[in-house]
Protein backbone atom coordinates (compact mmCIF):
# COMPACT_ATOMS: atom_id res chain seq x y z
CA UNK A 1 0.00 0.00 0.00
CA UNK A 2 0.81 3.86 -0.40
CA UNK A 3 -0.47 6.89 0.33
CA UNK A 4 -0.34 9.85 -1.46
CA UNK A 5 -0.24 13.38 0.79
CA UNK A 6 -0.92 16.02 -1.83
CA UNK A 7 -1.42 20.05 -1.14
CA UNK A 8 -2.64 22.50 -3.13
CA UNK A 9 -2.72 26.57 -2.68
CA UNK A 10 -5.55 27.63 -4.56
CA UNK A 11 -6.01 31.49 -6.13
CA UNK A 12 -8.17 34.06 -3.79
CA UNK A 13 -11.59 33.79 -4.14
CA UNK A 14 -11.68 30.46 -6.25
CA UNK A 15 -11.46 27.58 -3.07
CA UNK A 16 -15.24 26.66 -4.05
CA UNK A 17 -14.59 26.51 -7.71
CA UNK A 18 -11.45 23.82 -6.56
CA UNK A 19 -13.79 21.95 -4.28
CA UNK A 20 -16.69 21.44 -7.16
CA UNK A 21 -14.48 20.62 -9.36
CA UNK A 22 -12.41 17.91 -6.62
CA UNK A 23 -15.77 16.37 -5.67
CA UNK A 24 -16.00 15.16 -9.28
CA UNK A 25 -12.88 13.40 -9.45
CA UNK A 26 -13.21 12.33 -6.01
CA UNK A 27 -16.52 10.83 -6.48
CA UNK A 28 -14.98 8.82 -9.71
CA UNK A 29 -12.02 7.94 -8.29
CA UNK A 30 -13.08 5.99 -4.95
CA UNK A 31 -14.61 3.37 -7.64
CA UNK A 32 -11.26 2.78 -9.09
CA UNK A 33 -9.51 -0.56 -8.46
CA UNK A 34 -6.90 -0.23 -6.38
CA UNK A 35 -8.37 3.10 -4.75
CA UNK A 36 -8.41 2.57 -0.90
CA UNK A 37 -9.55 6.05 0.11
CA UNK A 38 -9.74 8.93 -1.43
CA UNK A 39 -10.29 12.23 0.60
CA UNK A 40 -10.01 16.00 0.11
CA UNK A 41 -9.93 18.51 3.27
CA UNK A 42 -10.11 22.20 3.62
CA UNK A 43 -7.56 23.95 6.18
CA UNK A 44 -10.17 25.42 8.70
CA UNK A 45 -7.13 28.39 9.33
CA UNK A 46 -6.23 28.91 5.16
CA UNK A 47 -9.05 28.54 2.90
CA UNK A 48 -6.87 28.78 -0.13
CA UNK A 49 -5.39 25.32 1.34
CA UNK A 50 -6.31 22.37 0.57
CA UNK A 51 -5.02 18.54 1.45
CA UNK A 52 -5.58 15.54 -0.34
CA UNK A 53 -4.78 12.23 1.31
CA UNK A 54 -5.25 8.91 -0.65
CA UNK A 55 -4.79 5.38 -0.42
CA UNK A 56 -3.91 3.38 -3.14
CA UNK A 57 -3.27 -0.88 -2.79
CA UNK A 58 -0.23 -0.41 -5.16
CA UNK A 59 1.81 2.13 -7.35
CA UNK A 60 0.67 0.73 -10.66
CA UNK A 61 -3.09 1.32 -9.32
CA UNK A 62 -1.84 4.89 -8.93
CA UNK A 63 -0.66 5.18 -12.25
CA UNK A 64 -3.76 3.87 -13.45
CA UNK A 65 -5.56 6.63 -12.08
CA UNK A 66 -3.40 9.48 -13.26
CA UNK A 67 -4.65 7.95 -16.50
CA UNK A 68 -7.94 8.20 -16.37
CA UNK A 69 -10.48 10.87 -17.86
CA UNK A 70 -11.46 12.00 -14.42
CA UNK A 71 -8.14 12.90 -13.43
CA UNK A 72 -6.91 14.54 -16.28
CA UNK A 73 -10.16 16.92 -16.19
CA UNK A 74 -9.26 17.77 -12.73
CA UNK A 75 -5.65 18.39 -13.59
CA UNK A 76 -6.88 20.67 -16.98
CA UNK A 77 -9.63 22.22 -14.64
CA UNK A 78 -6.60 23.71 -12.03
CA UNK A 79 -5.74 25.86 -14.44
CA UNK A 80 -8.21 28.11 -13.22
CA UNK A 81 -7.62 27.57 -9.49
CA UNK A 82 -4.63 26.07 -8.12
CA UNK A 83 -1.81 28.61 -7.61
CA UNK A 84 0.72 25.76 -6.07
CA UNK A 85 0.81 21.98 -6.19
CA UNK A 86 2.61 19.58 -4.87
CA UNK A 87 2.93 15.57 -3.98
CA UNK A 88 4.72 13.09 -1.72
CA UNK A 89 4.07 9.37 -2.21
CA UNK A 90 4.91 7.87 1.06
CA UNK A 91 4.49 4.35 2.39
CA UNK A 92 2.40 3.63 5.48
CA UNK A 93 5.35 2.65 7.86
CA UNK A 94 6.18 4.14 10.83
CA UNK A 95 9.68 5.12 11.86
CA UNK A 96 10.60 2.97 14.68
CA UNK A 97 13.45 5.78 16.76
CA UNK A 98 13.48 3.50 19.56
Amino acid sequence: MIYVIAELRVKPGTADKAIAAACACVAETVKEDGCISYDMHQSVTDPAHMVLVERWDSREALARHLETPHFKAWRAAGADFVAERKAEIITPETIDRR
